[in-house]
């Protein structure tokens, strides 16, 4: 059994209502993957908005491992302490983590953010040697298009990971940059700048889908929906 852990912010824990790009993955994987999988992680909720709390459980299709570590408003800089103990606990095999875009906006600059990244390799390392993962880089959202400030803390973070990623990749323990999400444009594939509506799911499930495909041979090329 191959134990998938999606861990992000809001982008990935998803809130009321939506299917989130990880149902949109083990949909694809269910079809592509030659083997048992699952999704693994201490987590179930969706956000709900109303609530202003990770208290839901109205996904637009529940009928999936819903598990996941990821939570509104958390970055690099909090998962880090918690990655171990997850990992350890659940027997993850893969983490699929999308982090920084908090971060950046709120905690930490790219410098540091970078460092916390260093932390989290090694805690989830620490927790289950063998361990692989796949990392997307900091998508830019709207605030990227209107900030140039903000603009070149992302691409210097996306630089910083891609620079971590080669600096820490090793044989046992396997490090994959995934590509970002082709031609994601903020306007067409986000309901509010930020947060991805369907096509927005599907391209993201597609990094990492792509990135394991050409690199590990998991499941096949990544068939894009955008219902």
């Amino acid at each position: 059994m191959l134990r998938f852990m999606p861990v992000g912010d809001s982008m990935t824990i998803g809130s009321a209502g939506e299917h989130t790009w990880r149902y949109r993955l083990w949909q694809h994987l269910r079809d592509a993957h030659d083997g048992p999988f699952t999704l693994v992680g201490p987590r179930e909720e969706l956000y709900d908005k109303t609530a202003e709390a990770p208290v839901s459980y109205a996904y637009a299709d529940p009928e999936f491992p819903r598990a996941h570590l990821a939570g509104w408003g958390e970055g690099w800089l909090h998962m880090a302490p918690l990655i171990g103990a997850a990992v350890r606990e659940h027997r993850a095999d893969v983490l699929l983590v999308s982090l920084g875009l908090i971060d950046l906006g709120f905690y930490t600059d790219a410098e540091q953010t970078a460092e916390n990244v260093r932390a989290f390799v090694a805690g989830a390392r620490e927790a289950r040697p063998g361990i692989r993962m796949v990392l997307l880089p900091v998508i830019p959202n709207i605030r990227a298009h209107a900030d140039d400030a903000f603009a070149a803390q992302v691409d210097r973070f996306n630089e910083l990971l891609a620079k971590t990623v080669a600096d820490l990749d090793e044989p046992r323990s396997p490090l994959l940059l995934a590509s970002p999400p082709g031609e994601y444009d903020v306007h067409t594939d986000t309901y509010d700048g930020t947060h991805p509506n369907a096509s927005g799911e599907h391209r993201i499930a597609q990094a990492f889908a792509g990135a394991m495909w050409e690199a590990w041979g998991i499941g096949q090329a990544y068939a894009a929906g955008t219902d």
